[in-house]
C-alpha cells in the first residue's frame, strides 16, 4: 500500500515576475510590477494538491542559499515531505524571469542553476517506490531527462506516472519523448505544445500521443475556444476511446488575467480528483477550478484554493 499520495520530480526555481503592458522585441516598456516567488512546473502542481490536503513529497534540488531555503520553507508550509530535496553547494538555486503582459502573454527565460547537478546518486528509489504517484515535469538538461527516464523505467506498475513535458521537453521531438510517454498514464500538454510536438490539431496530436504510448492526455486550451452562450472550451482530454471537453464561462477582458502556473494549477485539481478516483470529466472540472483560482493572483502558488475553497 502507497505511504504517500504523490511525489513530484522536476525543477525548482524562483520565479522573478514582471507585469508589463505588452511584450516587445526591441523596444523599451515600463514594469508595473515585480515580484519573486516560488516556481516550477511539478513543484506548483505538488504545492497546489498539498494545500488541498494531499499527502505529497518533492525530489529536486536547491543550491545552499537562501533562495533554497524559502523554496523549502514554502514546501514545507503546506506539509509537502521535502527529505528528497538536495542542497548542492557548487550552483545557486534555480531562476526564471516571467515577463506577464495585459493580455495573459507571457515569456519566460530559465537559468536552471542547481537543477542542473541533480543526479542518478540523489534518488532513492525506494521512497518513490511508495507513492502512489509520481509527478514529472521538465529540466533543462541532458542528464536530468536521462535521468528521469531511467527511473521511470525503473518503478513498479504499481506507481502511476504522470507527466508534464513543458516547452523544454517539447523541444527534444516526439521521438525522443517516447521512453517517457510509454511510462506515463496522464500527460499534461498545452496547446501551443501538443503542436508544436505532434504537428497536428490538439484533437489529433491527442491522438498521437496515445499512439506513442500515453493512456490518457489533458491538453489545456489557454483562453479557450469559444462555445456559445458565453462558454469556452479550457482543456480536451482523450483516453484512447473517448474525448471530454472541460467547459468554462468566459472570462471577460477586464478580469485580472495572470497566466504564470495556470497550467501546473490544472494538472493540481485535475491530479487531485484522479487520486480520488473521480470520472476522467469531474477531474477536468476540478483543474478548470483550480486554474481560475490560479490566474487570479500574480504567480503560480499565490492564488491557489484550499480544500474548502473548492
Amino acid at each position: 500500500m502507497a505511504s504517500i499520495d504523490i511525489v513530484g520530480f522536476g525543477a525548482m526555481n524562483i520565479d522573478h515576475l514582471y507585469r508589463v503592458d505588452e511584450l516587445v522585441v526591441d523596444g523599451e516598456q515600463l514594469v508595473g510590477g515585480i515580484e519573486s516567488l516560488p516556481g516550477g512546473s511539478a513543484a506548483n502542481t505538488v504545492y497546489g494538491l498539498a494545500k488541498l490536503g494531499v499527502k505529497a513529497g518533492f525530489v529536486g534540488a536547491v543550491g545552499i542559499d537562501d533562495v533554497g531555503e524559502e523554496l523549502i520553507k514554502d514546501f514545507k508550509a503546506v506539509a509537502v515531505d521535502t527529505s528528497q530535496i538536495r542542497i548542492k553547494q557548487e550552483e545557486r538555486t534555480g531562476a526564471t524571469i516571467c515577463l506577464s503582459d495585459r493580455l495573459g502573454g507571457r515569456g519566460i527565460y530559465v537559468s536552471p542553476g542547481a537543477n542542473n547537478l541533480l543526479g542518478t546518486e540523489d534518488i532513492d528509489l525506494a521512497y518513490l517506490n511508495r507513492a502512489q504517484m509520481v509527478h514529472l515535469s521538465s529540466f533543462a538538461d541532458d542528464r536530468q531527462f536521462n535521468l528521469q527516464v531511467d527511473v521511470t523505467e525503473k518503478l513498479p506498475t504499481s506507481v502511476t506516472v504522470s507527466l508534464a513535458p513543458g516547452t523544454f521537453y517539447v523541444a527534444r521531438g516526439l521521438k525522443a519523448l517516447v521512453p517517457l510517454l510509454k511510462r506515463a498514464h496522464i500527460v499534461f500538454i498545452n496547446r501551443e505544445e501538443i503542436e508544436r510536438l505532434t504537428g497536428k490539431g490538439f484533437k489529433a496530436g491527442a491522438r498521437e500521443l496515445v499512439k506513442s504510448g500515453c493512456r490518457i492526455v489533458v491538453a489545456t486550451l489557454g483562453k479557450g475556444i469559444a462555445k456559445g452562450k458565453g462558454m469556452m472550451v479550457t482543456a480536451h482530454i482523450y483516453d484512447g476511446k473517448k474525448e471530454y471537453e472541460v467547459e468554462s464561462e468566459k472570462i471577460s477582458p477586464k478580469s485580472p488575467l495572470e497566466t504564470t502556473g495556470a497550467g501546473d494549477a490544472f494538472a493540481a485539481g485535475f491530479l487531485f480528483g484522479f487520486l480520488k478516483g473521480k470520472r476522467l470529466e469531474e477531474c477536468g472540472l476540478l483543474g478548470d477550478i483550480m486554474s481560475s483560482f490560479a490566474i487570479k493572483e500574480v504567480g503560480a502558488r499565490k492564488g491557489l484554493p484550499a480544500l474548502a475553497q473548492l
